[in-house]
């Protein structure tokens, strides 16, 4: 492990209660998207830790070890624009924005955390004025040259007055995932607080704690994923920087995902149902009590060795394995179970921006769809399993030369023809 680009804080990330539990560990990995060039293969990434902590006072649920934003952020791989899937989800989110909240024509939207501007893309067409912040140079590079004005910053306090002084207030600030992402989420909502007009709202979504519990989805936990969100903490976080929840809504993103609807406190928006209704839901599965996640490590080591003994048996027998998707989470996963290349000959993934390049720490290669019916593996893993249905539906020819794919997480699953 190397700890250069890493420091561990001392207190909550939300509520500054130094009263923290450590509740489980995963396997030390490297930045999640730190795919390398050929050129690098020799050289060995550093890894961080993975060790996630319960806050005693307010529930939240996070890491404590935070990992430089630079080295995550500013050669970022992921784009959502390259997903049918995240396109009309996007599109979906910006249109009931507008349907719930309607602005005057040229409003300003502004979305932190834009990647390549596809969220805002919608906004746009929707007579809005919008203007994206994402540290990732190049994607912001290109988001700006698509028409979606996009500055290469990490979004602080001080930034939010210099978009206040040149853009003035908004109607509609938008994060999603990206508030997971920031270690000073407190500085974050302030500027948030001081962008939006009176009657504006910040929309967000993040990874829900729920799902990550109940459907084991511990791969969405990696080092760019500061926090994992939670309806009663994010209800107090809000409520001591001057802003209120007024509606929070499952979506199905990322394997289970929330979105909340935050304003100003002095706003006229009411405080709908669903926020108390989602806390009651929460207490229901006692998700804000330390010893609910002392047993989660359980729940994972099962799901490692019932896969473990199907991988086992499948090289026992000959076969050949290679994995569908590099997501980031696909990191967590396959440190935490050790899939190594011994195990995974070759990785495929739809985006260009990773084809040709060598999976993180693993140096797995990273190649375009082609590769299966070239290479001729007779087993898929989807790493991308959010993801299984549209990825097995668009590889039927796969099944016709006798393939299967294994779905790892929610529960392991063969799938065949």
């Amino acid at each position: 492990m190397n700890t250069h680009y890493c420091n561990r804080r001392a207190n909550c990330r939300l509520c500054g209660s130094e009263s923290l539990t450590e509740v489980f560990k995963l396997a030390a990995t490297p930045p999640a998207n730190a795919f390398v060039q050929q050129a690098s293969l020799d050289d060995v990434q550093p890894t961080f830790p993975l060790d996630i902590f319960f806050c005693e006072n307010c529930a939240h649920v996070q890491l404590l070890d935070v990992v430089d934003p630079s080295l995550l952020f500013e050669n970022y791989v992921y784009v959502s624009g390259t997903s049918p899937i995240f396109i009309k989800h996007f599109k979906d989110y910006a249109e009931k924005i507008c349907a719930d909240f309607p602005a005057q024509q040229g409003s300003l939207a502004i979305d932190i955390g834009s990647n390549d501007g596809t969220l805002l893309n919608f906004f746009q067409q929707n007579g809005y004025k919008v203007l994206g912040v994402d540290p990732a140079r190049e994607i912001a590079r290109q988001a700006t040259k698509d028409g979606v004005e996009t500055w290469p910053d990490f979004f602080t306090p001080d930034l939010a007055r210099k978009i206040l002084s040149e853009r003035g207030p908004a109607s509609v600030v938008t994060a999603n995932n990206m508030f997971a992402h920031a270690d000073d989420l407190g500085g974050i909502l302030v500027g948030i607080h001081s962008l939006l007009d009176i009657e504006g709202i910040f929309a967000f979504e993040v990874s829900y704690l729920l799902d990550v519990y109940c459907d084991t989805l511990f791969d969405t936990i990696y080092h760019e994923h500061l926090s994992y969100h939670s309806i009663k903490p994010l209800q107090t976080f809000m409520a001591t920087h001057g802003m209120r929840l007024i509606d929070v809504q499952r979506v199905n993103t990322h394997g289970g995902s929330l979105r909340c609807i935050a304003c100003r406190s002095e706003a006229n928006h009411i405080v709908k149902q669903s926020v108390e209704e989602g806390i009651q839901n929460e207490a229901r599965v006692n998700l804000h009590s330390s010893q609910t996640f002392k047993s989660y490590a359980g729940q994972v080591d099962q799901l490692r060795d019932e896969l473990g003994a199907l991988i086992q048996n499948l090289k026992s027998e000959g076969k050949s394995i290679a994995a569908y998707g590099a997501p980031a989470k696909a990191t967590t996963l396959m440190y935490h179970f050790g899939l190594g290349p011994d195990v995974i000959d070759f990785i495929v993934d739809d985006s260009p921006l990773k084809q040709g390049l060598f999976s993180p720490g693993m140096h797995i290669p990273v190649l375009p769809s082609t590769a299966i019916a070239e290479r001729k593996p007779d087993y898929l893993l989807i790493l991308a399993w959010n993801f299984a249905a549209p990825i097995i539906r668009n590889n039927a020819s796969f099944f016709n030369t006798g393939g299967k794919f294994i779905i790892p997480v929610p529960q392991v699953e063969i799938v065949s023809s």
